[in-house]
C-alpha cells in the first residue's frame, strides 16, 4: 500500500524521478510492516546453453548434472555439395550441407562420463549412447594422464595440442549440421562426474591436506561449483545439509550438524559463575533468549529436478502462509522430488526452532563437546546443538540453539507435468526402389522411385547405387517417412476395366508412420490414391486402420497405367507395396540404370550395415502399353481382318476426335500366333490392323488349331505387353 501512495506522490511532486524515489521509500515500509521475499544461495539458472566466451569459468561438477560447457576448439563449417542433372538439357540441381568438428569443455575436475546430450531441446544422444545426427563423439573423462584428443592435435599440430588435463570435455567430430539449421546446436550435457553418493571430502578436495571432511550428503544427486571461495561454497551447502566447522585443532573438520540425537547426549555441567557484572548471563553463567519479532519463513525450495530432465523444480513446505519475511532457498544441485520436499520440511523446520538460542559457560573443557555435537542442559528441556564456542580466561562460552525435533510424517514431492524429448534410438532403412509408368512430357526418361521408412528416430537415408560392390552416392531419402508394406493376403486377378467398389486389400505397414486416406471418385478420376502392388499401378477409395500397423483399402480401380496384364496375374500374398505420393524420392536416371541388375542401397544412423534392395519394375516406363479393343472381322472365302487401338506411354487421357499420341519414332507392331515366347507365326504391320487372307487362316489352323492371335506394339525401347486377339478355329 505503501508503495503504491508514496509513487503516486511523488510522481505527482516531481515527476517520473520523484515517482521512482517514491516506490523504492515505498517498498521499504512496505518491507518492514508487512514483511517480503528473500532469496538465500547462488540464484538458480534456468537451462544454460553451450557458449565460447573467453574466460568463462569451467565450474567443477559432482554427481550427475546437466551443463552446458563451453566450446574450446572448433573447426570452420564443411561445405558438402550434391549436384544431379545438368546433361541432356536437364538443369542442374544442387543441394548442400554442412558439418562442423568441435570441443565443448564441461568440468574442471574429472568426471565418469557423459550420458544424455540435447541439442536445441531435443536429443541429440539418448540414454542408450545413440547419437541421433550423423557424425562421431569422443569424450575425454579429465584425467592426468589424459591424451590429446587426435582431430585437435591433427588440426594444431602435436607440439601446439594441449591435453586438457584435469579438464573434461567432448569432442564432436564432423556432426551434421542439418537438422540444426546449418549451424551449431544450443547443447547441454548429462555429466555423470561420480558413481556414487557425493561425498563432502570432494567438495572440501582443493584444500588437500589442510581439511577433513567425512559427512555425505546422501539425499543430492548433483552439484555444480562455479567457482569462488570454499567459505562460499560450504555456506550454500549448509542452507540445505547443515555443517559443523571446527578450525581449533591442527586441520579444518568439516561433518554433518544433522546426527542422529539420542536421550543420552551429554548433559552439560552446571554454569560457571561470571566474575563482573557485564559478562552475560551475569552471576547465573547463562543467558536464554528468543527472537520476538517476525519470524523469517521458508517459503520454497528451489533446485534442479532429475525427473525434469534438470530444469528448476520448486517445493514448499507444509503449513499455511502466516505474516513475516519469507525466504526461498536456491540450491544449485539435483534432486528427486521426494528428497526437494523433505529437505524443504527440515528447512523451514530449523527456520523456526533455530530462533531460541542459548549462552552456557562452563569452567573446563570437555574434548567431546564440539561444535555440531547435541547436548542436553540442566533444567531446560529438549535437545540442543552447539552451534560454537570461545575460550575465554574465564571459562569456555557455548552457543547453543534448540534441535529441532524430527519429522513426524514424510510429505511426497511433485515434479509437475512432465514432457521429455522423446528418446527413441534411430531404426533400420526399410527401402523399396521401383519404376513407374512413363508420366509427363519425357516419357523417354526412365522414372525411377526410393521409397523409404524406418523404425524410431528414422531421420532418413543416404541412398547409393551399387557399382560391382562400389557404393556410389545417388542422393538422400529425406526425413518424411514412405508408406510401405506387404499384403496381408493374395489379391486376385482383375481385369481392370471398371471400378469396383467391393473389392478390397488388406496391408501390413512396414516401420513407423505412414497411412492412408480416403478420396472422392472425383479425386481418383485426378490421380489421387496410387498404390503399388508389385508392378500394377491401383487406385482405392476408401482407407480403414485395422490395426497399429494393418490397413484395410475398399474400392478399387485397377491396372492403370497401362498395368493391365499384372492386374490380370494377380498378387500373392507379402507383394510388396508403396504409396506413390510426395514421399518418394525420384533417382537419376543418368545414374540410375533401367535394368533389372541393377540395386539400390540405403545407410541411415540405425543401419549397421548398407539395405541392398533391387530395382523393381525395371523397364516399366519405356515400355509401350498393350494396344487394346480388339475388333475382328470375317470376310468371304474365310478371310479374317485384325484390328485394335493404340496406346501411348504417357498419353493416359482419352481425348475426342483424335488419336492417342504415338510417343515412338515410328508407329510398328508385332503380330504372332502361338506362344509369346515362341511364335510359330508373326507379321510386322505399320497400323493398328491385319489382314489375313481365307487360305492363310485355315492353313494356320490346320497347323494349329486352337493357338491364339494376339498383338504387340514395338517401341523406341521394348515391346509392350501381348494383347490376345482371338484364337484359331
Amino acid at each position: 500500500m505503501a508503495t503504491l501512495l508514496l509513487t503516486a506522490v511523488g510522481t505527482l511532486i516531481g515527476g517520473p524521478i520523484g515517482g521512482a524515489l517514491g516506490a523504492i521509500a515505498g517498498r521499504s515500509i512496505d518491507g518492514s510492516l508487512i514483511g517480503g521475499g528473500k532469496r538465500e544461495g547462488p540464484r538458480l539458472k534456468e537451462i544454460a546453453v553451450t557458449t565460447s566466451s573467453y574466460g568463462q569459468p569451467i565450474p567443477r561438477h559432482h554427481g550427475r548434472m546437466r551443463a552446458a560447457g563451453s566450446i574450446i576448439w572448433a573447426t570452420d563449417l564443411v561445405e558438402h555439395s550434391d549436384s544431379k542433372g545438368g546433361k541432356k538439357g536437364r538443369p542442374a540441381v544442387t543441394s548442400y550441407s554442412y558439418t562442423t568438428s568441435f570441443a565443448v569443455a564441461l568440468s574442471s575436475r574429472p568426471i565418469v562420463g557423459v550420458r544424455r546430450i540435447w541439442a536445441d531441446g531435443n536429443l541429440l544422444r539418448g540414454e542408450a549412447g545413440d547419437l541421433k545426427a550423423a557424425g562421431l563423439m569422443r569424450v575425454h573423462t579429465g584425467h592426468g594422464d589424459q591424451a590429446p584428443d587426435p582431430l585437435i592435435a591433427a588440426d594444431k599440430g602435436a607440439a601446439e595440442c594441449p591435453a586438457f588435463r584435469d579438464c573434461a570435455y567432448v569432442v564432436f567430430e564432423d556432426l551434421a549440421l542439418e537438422t540444426f539449421g546449418n549451424r551449431i546446436p544450443a547443447l547441454t550435457f548429462e555429466v555423470i562426474a561420480d558413481d556414487g553418493a557425493i561425498a563432502l571430502a570432494d567438495l572440501v578436495d582443493p584444500l588437500g591436506a589442510d581439511a577433513s571432511a567425512s559427512a555425505t550428503l546422501g539425499a543430492l544427486a548433483g552439484f555444480a561449483n562455479e567457482g569462488g571461495p570454499l567459505a562460499a561454497t560450504l555456506e550454500t551447502i549448509d542452507i540445505l545439509f547443515p555443517l559443523a566447522i571446527d578450525a581449533g585443532g591442527a586441520r579444518l573438520t568439516i561433518d554433518s550438524a544433522t546426527a542422529a540425537a539420542s536421550a543420552t547426549a551429554p548433559l552439560l555441567p552446571a554454569p560457571a559463575r561470571a566474575w563482573e557484572e557485564n559478562d552475560f548471563g551475569a552471576g547465573g553463567g547463562r543467558r536464554q533468549s528468543r527472537d520476538a519479532g517476525e519470524p523469517e519463513r521458508v517459503e520454497a525450495l528451489r533446485y534442479y529436478d532429475l525427473a525434469r530432465d534438470y530444469q528448476p523444480g520448486v517445493q514448499r513446505p507444509t503449513g499455511q502462509a502466516r505474516p513475516g519475511r519469507t525466504r526461498t532457498i536456491e540450491f544449485p544441485g539435483a534432486f528427486a522430488a521426494d528428497d526437494a520436499r523433505a529437505l524443504a520440511e527440515a528447512a523451514a523446520r530449523r527456520a523456526g526452532w533455530k530462533r531460541e538460542t542459548l549462552q552456557w559457560r562452563i569452567a573446563e573443557l570437555d574434548p567431546a563437546l564440539a561444535p555440531g555435537s547435541h547436548v542436553r542442559v540442566p533444567g531446560v528441556p529438549g535437545l540442543w546443538r552447539i552451534e560454537g564456542w570461545e575460550w575465554r580466561d574465564r571459562g569456555i562460552e557455548f552457543e547453543l540453539v534448540r534441535r529441532s525435533p524430527a519429522a513426524s510424517a514424510a510429505f511426497a514431492g511433485d515434479p509437475g507435468t512432465v514432457q521429455p524429448p522423446p528418446d527413441l534410438a534411430p531404426g533400420a532403412t526399410v527401402l523399396r526402389a521401383f519404376e513407374l509408368p512413363a508420366g509427363g512430357t519425357t516419357p523417354d526418361e526412365p522414372t525411377l522411385f526410393a521409397a523409404a521408412t524406418g523404425t524410431g528416430a528414422w531421420q532418413g537415408a543416404a541412398l547409393y547405387l551399387d557399382r560391382a560392390g562400389e557404393l556410389v552416392p545417388a542422393g538422400r531419402t529425406g526425413r518424411a517417412r514412405s508408406t510401405i508394406g506387404t499384403l496381408v493376403a493374395p489379391l486376385a486377378a482383375s481385369p481392370g476395366l471398371l471400378f469396383d467398389p467391393a473389392a478390397a486389400i488388406e496391408i501390413d505397414l512396414a516401420g513407423e508412420g505412414g497411412g492412408f486416406a480416403p478420396a472422392s471418385l472425383a479425386a481418383i478420376t485426378l490421380g489421387a490414391n496410387r498404390l503399388l502392388v508389385g508392378t500394377e499401378v491401383l487406385q482405392f477409395a476408401l482407407a480403414e486402420q485395422t490395426g497399429p500397423s494393418r490397413w484395410r483399402l475398399t474400392g478399387l480401380l485397377r491396372g492403370r497405367g497401362g498395368t493391365e496384364p499384372a492386374a490380370l496375374a494377380g498378387h500373392p500374398a507379402a507383394t510388396g507395396v508403396v504409396l506413390v505420393d510426395e514421399t518418394i524420392m525420384a533417382l537419376d536416371p543418368l545414374l540410375i540404370p533401367s535394368h533389372p541388375a541393377t540395386t539400390i542401397a540405403a545407410i541411415g544412423l540405425g543401419d549397421a550395415e548398407p539395405v541392398f534392395v533391387p530395382l523393381h519394375g525395371a523397364g516399366l516406363g519405356r515400355m509401350p502399353p498393350c494396344p487394346v479393343h480388339p475388333v475382328i472381322t470375317g470376310a468371304p472365302e474365310g478371310a479374317l481382318t485384325l484390328a485394335w487401338t493404340r496406346r501411348a506411354r504417357a498419353g493416359w487421357d482419352w481425348l475426342d476426335g483424335v488419336d492417342s499420341p504415338l510417343v515412338e519414332e515410328r508407329e510398328l507392331y508385332r503380330v504372332g500366333l502361338g506362344p509369346v515366347e515362341a511364335p510359330v507365326a508373326e507379321w510386322e504391320v505399320s497400323e493398328p490392323q491385319l489382314i489375313l487372307a481365307g487360305g492363310v487362316v485355315s492353313g494356320l489352323a490346320a497347323a494349329h488349331p486352337a493357338a491364339p492371335l494376339w498383338v504387340r506394339q514395338i517401341g523406341r525401347f521394348a515391346q509392350s505387353d501381348p494383347l490376345l486377339l482371338t484364337y484359331l478355329a
